[in-house]
This record gives C-alpha cells, sequence and structure tokens, in this order.
C-alpha cells in the first residue's frame, strides 16, 4: 500500500543494527510525522533487528540482502513522496527536524542537506557537529565545485533530503555501494540545495561502522574508492547527457578527488610522488578550499619529496586513522632515518 499526500519520506534502512534501530525509529515517531510516510526497510539482517522493527507501528519490509543502495531503492519504490531522507538505522533525528526539513521544501528545492551531531554507541554526544555549514541556498556554485573538482562539502547520509527525481539515478547505480554517492553529485544540476546552519540529525561513531574504526585504509581499498568515484563521474554525465543537458564537467581522473587517492596510495606503498602529480593536485583544489588549507596540502605534498618515505607514510597514517599518539610516536621512532 502506498501512501498519499506526504511532502517527505523517512527511508530507515537497517542491516544488523539491533542495538540502534530502535533509538532511529523513536527518533522520527517522536516527532509530528503527519506529513511524512514513515518507512523501515530490514536488508536481510541475521540478528534481531527484524523483530525489534515490528515492535512499532511503522510500515516496515524485510528483503534479501542486498545492500543498502539495495534497500534504499526497495524503500522509495514504496513511497510516492516527493522528497526522501535516508536515514541510516544507527542514526537518528533530532527533536523538531521533520517540520524545519519541511518548512524548506519547495519544487526547485534538489536537496537539502544539514550537519549531524556526533554521538557514541550509548548515544552520548562526542563533540562538535560536522560539516560545518551556513544557511543558504544556491546552485550555481555546487555545479561549478562538481564540474571542476567532483566534490562539495556535504554530509553522510544521514544529513540529506533528496528531491525523489534524483532518486531514479539509483536504478543504474550497480557500481556503488553508498547510496548517496551520485545523488550528491547530481543534485545541483536537478535544482537548488539548501544547506542549514542548524544540526537536524545524529550520527552515531560505533564499532561497527567506518567511523568507529582506527583501521587504515589499504591501497587496494583506496584504489577502489578512487573507481567508484570515476564511476559516479561517469554516471552523471551519462544522465546529464539522456536528458539532453550540456555541462562542462571534467575529467573524472583529472578532479581533486581522484588525484587525491593516487597520491595517497603512492604514499603508503612507499613510493614517491611525482612533481607532474602534485602539479595536477594543487590545479585541482575544489574552490571551497580556503588558502590556509591550500597551502597545508600543498606543504605536505612537497614534503613527500624531500622526507623518507616511511615519515611521509607515518604522517599520512596519522591523518587517515586520527590515532594521533601512536603515530607520533612512531614518527619520532623513524626519525629522519632514510628508508632502502
Amino acid at each position: 500500500m502506498e501512501c498519499g499526500g506526504e511532502k517527505l519520506a523517512i527511508i530507515i534502512n537497517c542491516y544488523n543494527y539491533e542495538d540502534y534501530v530502535r533509538h532511529s525509529i523513536e527518533s522520527v515517531l517522536f516527532q509530528d510525522t503527519s506529513q511524512c510516510d514513515v518507512i523501515v526497510v530490514d536488508d536481510g539482517s541475521t540478528d534481531r533487528s527484524w523483530e525489534v522493527i515490528q515492535k512499532f507501528n511503522v510500515r516496515a519490509f524485510r528483503k534479501q540482502n542486498g545492500g543498502q543502495v539495495s534497500a534504499c531503492r526497495y524503500g522509495a519504490s514504496k513511497t510516492s513522496a516527493p522528497f526522501i531522507l535516508f536515514l541510516d538505522a544507527d542514526d537518528e533525528l533530532v527533536p523538531g527536524s521533520i517540520q524545519t526539513i519541511i518548512r524548506h521544501l519547495d519544487a526547485n528545492v534538489a536537496k537539502i542537506q544539514f550537519p549531524l551531531l556526533r554521538i557514541d554507541a550509548t548515544g552520548t554526544e562526542l563533540g562538535s557537529t560536522f560539516p560545518k555549514l551556513a544557511d543558504a541556498r544556491d546552485r550555481a556554485s555546487f555545479a561549478e565545485s562538481v564540474e571542476k573538482a567532483g566534490t562539495y562539502i556535504s554530509p553522510p547520509t544521514s544529513g540529506n533530503v533528496f528531491h525523489r527525481d534524483l532518486c531514479a539515478l539509483l536504478e543504474t547505480a550497480h557500481y556503488d555501494s553508498a547510496v548517496d554517492g551520485v545523488m550528491l553529485l547530481a543534485a545541483p544540476f536537478y535544482g537548488d540545495i539548501i544547506s542549514l546552519a542548524e544540526p537536524l540529525g545524529r550520527y552515531r561513531v560505533h564499532g561497527k561502522n567506518k567511523s568507529g574504526t582506527d583501521r587504515l585504509p589499504t591501497p587496494s581499498l583506496l584504489r577502489r574508492h578512487q573507481k567508484r568515484f570515476a564511476d559516479r563521474v561517469s554516471h552523471l554525465k551519462e544522465a546529464l547527457s539522456d536528458q539532453g543537458v550540456s555541462r562542462a564537467i571534467g575529467n573524472p581522473t583529472d578532479m581533486y578527488v581522484y588525484l587525491r587517492y593516487s597520491n595517497y596510495c603512492d604514499i603508503l606503498d612507499l613510493k614517491r610522488i611525482r612533481w607532474t602529480s602534485i602539479l595536477r593536485t594543487v590545479n585541482a583544489f575544489p574552490g571551497w578550499y580556503g588558502p590556509a588549507r591550500r597551502v597545508s596540502v600543498a606543504l605536505f605534498l612537497l614534503a613527500s619529496i624531500v622526507l623518507p618515505v616511511r615519515t611521509v607514510r607515518s604522517i599520512l597514517e596519522m591523518r587517515l586513522t586520527r590515532n594521533w599518539r601512536p603515530m607520533l610516536t612512531k614518527i619520532r621512532t623513524l626519525g629522519m632515518a632514510r628508508s632502502s
């Protein structure tokens, strides 16, 4: 059964989150949902998630495991609401967030984005919100960022509300494991992006999600991310072409995100970054990089040429894992000894 007349659909996608899905559902149902279609999709969980979900008076569906994109695509097919928020089952909405979102919805909106509060496994707040956003409504600057750099400042999945026209892209996003990948890139070409400074959600950091671990990404993993990024840009270009939309979207291999992955892989493989790669990376800096960040990244890239390769790798490990003390100890141990 499909409900009619709702302005917003909130689709909670769950896989083996029995410890958190109750809090996610309650964070939605404890608000005014009179203009919402609330749907929970269990993506073939093997724990007690489905039992927990069934305790709530909410439209819920259980499907064979197929990944986040599959679960969200399935949920989107069960609603006719013009806007959709894909809420991860370990995340939550803050009180009053639904009405705040609905107040900003209109026919020209492609996406609404808002910061998220970090919380731990118990729900305790961990500190500042992310990302830092200012209240704004724009389209052109976001489109320019995508065309040149393939990126713009955006929160994780639970901090975005998409127009359902963007969700049609999921039907051909078979290369992707993340639901918001190509939709984030496509949003400024479909309508306005509204940024809100107020945090409307909570992002849970715990042992089962990527942000809850200190594991260093391997070069093979980074290369998979790099290829997925290139696939997203190619998908976007194809989708716009099919609609007869002509945009000056660059080659993904020349974009900052792609080049950054290449540099990271070289460093983790204990290889020197080539001068040509440094120049290409600097020339591809996103427009929203401030002077301080530009200088910082440029200095790091230049340092990678003169410092011992193991020291450079240790600095990068410190940045990627945010595990500062062990990395500082490693750097002190390595000193300035040249690698063989």
